[in-house]
């Protein structure tokens, strides 16, 4: 009787081993359903650097920008690796640009559906999980936008490939949507307008800046008024339109100005950093050569028990 390999099964398999979802399928039909023998199947077909690789942080990377000749579609994309040093390898890179180019030609509705298109003689994910076996390190597409343009798209990727910026801009010319995507990378807007910023984050802002102003030894009756205050600084150093634009002769021209005087407009913009909220690993190389020196001293200087 045939064993029913369940997608729970599956997904089960898939976080231990961090193999590949046909790949873990596979293995279970080929073990009838036992999970410990499907393991060491996977094992032998993929090694075992990918099962150890899968728990560990994927705070570096690279971001990729792909955009269509005439500026009417694009994407952008972050990947996730280990350490600097993989990001600079030309393989990683290569993945990462591949999968730029397939989010803006194909459409997919999210990661998992990227990482089933396929690519080379497999599949995004096969291609993904063969370097992680290959190199020794996580590697996680950790997200991607796609943008159809209601002007036209510009870009700019700055610092090693670590922060992209996609602009959509409507009116103005090709040297101001450069201008604005690399405005947009230096000066990290978290939105366009105050609209686009949480509610959550205004009332951070607002219980802040009550805080400090009760320690100051403000009067209660003036709280209100600092908070709001503070919400409206809060709101120029963050969203787009307010913000000064970084090549302004008189430094004090806003992106909002700059566009006027253009006679353009934005619709858009993604900005990705590259680990941006992620755990970034506090160690480094020589840290860990120090600690496993000092943990060999310490084994090697213990009293041997009788």
């Amino acid at each position: 009787m045939a064993i029913s390999i369940s997608a729970s099964m599956v997904a089960e398999l898939r976080a231990k081993t961090d193999a590949p979802m046909m790949e873990c399928k596979r293995a279970l039909t080929e073990a009838e359903g036992d999970m410990g023998k499907a393991e060491e199947i996977l094992r032998v077909k993929l090694g075992s650097k990918a099962t150890k690789a899968a728990a560990r942080i994927t705070a570096e990377g690279l971001v990729a920008v792909s955009v269509a000749a005439d500026g009417g579609q694009g994407a952008i994309v972050e990947v996730n690796c280990e350490t600097d040093f993989v990001a600079r390898n030309e393989e990683f890179r290569a993945l990462v640009k591949s999968c730029a180019g397939l989010v803006a030609d194909q459409n997919p509705a999210d990661v998992a559906a990227l990482s089933a298109l396929p690519l080379g003689d497999g599949s995004v994910e096969s291609v993904r999980a063969a370097l992680v076996g290959k190199i020794g390190e996580n590697l996680s597409i950790r997200r991607f936008a796609r943008v159809e343009a209601k002007g036209r798209l510009s870009f700019y990727v700055h610092n090693g490939d670590k922060i992209g910026a996609l602009v959509d801009l409507v009116g103005g010319d090709g040297q101001l949507g450069k201008d604005l995507a690399m405005h947009i990378a230096a000066s990290k807007p978290k939105a366009l307008t105050a609209e686009g910023v949480p509610a959550s984050s205004l009332e951070t802002e607002r219980r802040i800046a009550i805080e400090k102003a009760r320690a100051d030894g403000k009067p209660e009756g003036m709280l209100a008024k600092i908070a709001e205050g503070a919400v409206q600084k809060y709101l120029k150093d963050v969203t787009l339109l307010a913000q000064v634009f970084v090549k302004a002769e008189d430094g004090r021209q806003t992106i909002e100005q700059l566009l006027k005087a253009k006679g353009a407009s934005v619709a858009g913009f993604v900005l990705y950093v590259v680990g941006e909220g992620l755990e970034k690993r506090s160690n480094d190389f020589a840290a860990e050569v120090a600690a496993q020196a000092e943990a060999a001293a310490k084994k090697n200087d213990a009293p041997e028990q009788e």
